[in-house]
C-alpha cells in the first residue's frame, strides 16, 4: 500500500467520525508492531496538510522486558514526533507475582492505565490506537462467540473520568495493506517479547474468519459492513 492510499483511508475515518478537532494534543500508543508504526506514519504525514491544527506525541509502555527503542526513536525524530517510554513492572506483576494463566486481559488493563497516565502528564487530550478493519471484525466475532452479543469497539470513545478521548483512525485499513505498507516503507517493527503473544482468543477468531472467508470470499468485508452500517449507535457517522 502506498502512502497516498493510507492517508486517504485514515482521513476518511477521521472525517466520518470527527476524530480530530482544532488544537488537539494526540498521544499515539506505540507497541513497536506494524499497526502502531503505520498509524504514527499516517498521522504525522496527515498533520502536514489537514485543515485543523493538532499535535502528536508517541508513547511506548515498556512492560519490563527492557526493550530497545532506538530505531523507533529514530523514526519519530525523522517524522518530528516527540517520543516517550514509560517503564513499568507489568511483566513481574503478571508472570512472577500473580502467575496469570490468561495474562492478556490484565496486561491490557495495566498498559492502558500506564499509557493514560503518561498522556495526561504530557497534557494530551486524546489517545490514538492502531486498531484496523480486521480488528473490528475479529472483536465482533469474539463478542458473538464468547458473550452472545453483536458488539465491537467504537471509532471514538470518551472517558469522562480521565477527560481523555480514544480515537481509532485506521478502522478503514485492511491488515494486509498495513503489511504491505510496513514492507514498502521499511518500518522498524520488532517482535513482541511476551511469551503469550500469538496464543490468544483473538488468534482463534482471526483463523476462524480467515477460514470462512476462504470458503466464501467477501465475508470479511460484509462482516465489517454489518458493523459500520448496522445498529451500533457508536458507529453512526458524525459528518
Amino acid at each position: 500500500m502506498k502512502l497516498q492510499k493510507l492517508l486517504s483511508l485514515t482521513r476518511k475515518a477521521i472525517d466520518d467520525y470527527q476524530m480530530i478537532s482544532e488544537g488537539d494534543r494526540i498521544a499515539i500508543g506505540i507497541s513497536g508492531g506494524k499497526d502502531s508504526l503505520t498509524l504514527l506514519y499516517a498521522l504525522s504525514e496527515l498533520k502536514r496538510f489537514y485543515p485543523v491544527n493538532f499535535e502528536l506525541t508517541a508513547i511506548s509502555v515498556d512492560l519490563g522486558f527492557h526493550t530497545y527503542y532506538t530505531r523507533i526513536r529514530d523514526l519519530c525524530e525523522s517524522l518530528q514526533v516527540p517520543f516517550y517510554v514509560v517503564n513499568t513492572n507489568i511483566k513481574q506483576i503478571i508472570f512472577e507475582e500473580r502467575k496469570e494463566k490468561h495474562p492478556c486481559s490484565l496486561c491490557a488493563k495495566l498498559r492502558k492505565g500506564a499509557l493514560n497516565e503518561e498522556a495526561i502528564r504530557l497534557n494530551c487530550n486524546k489517545i490514538a490506537y492502531a486498531h484496523h478493519k480486521d480488528d473490528v471484525v475479529e472483536t465482533m466475532m469474539m463478542s458473538l462467540i464468547y458473550e452472545g452479543r453483536f458488539h465491537t469497539f467504537a471509532p471514538v470513545t470518551v472517558w469522562d473520568r480521565t477527560g481523555l478521548s480514544l480515537i481509532r483512525p485506521l478502522i478503514y485499513v485492511n491488515e494486509a495493506d498495513i503489511v504491505g505498507f510496513k514492507n514498502k516503507y521499511a518500518l522498524p517493527v520488532f517482535k513482541n517479547p511476551c511469551s503469550a503473544d500469538g496464543n490468544t482468543t483473538r488468534e482463534y477468531a482471526t483463523e476462524l474468519i480467515k477460514e470462512i472467508n476462504n470458503k466464501t470470499p467477501g465475508v470479511r468485508e460484509r462482516l465489517f459492513n454489518a458493523v459500520s452500517d448496522g445498529t451500533l449507535k457508536e458507529w453512526h457517522r458524525r459528518n
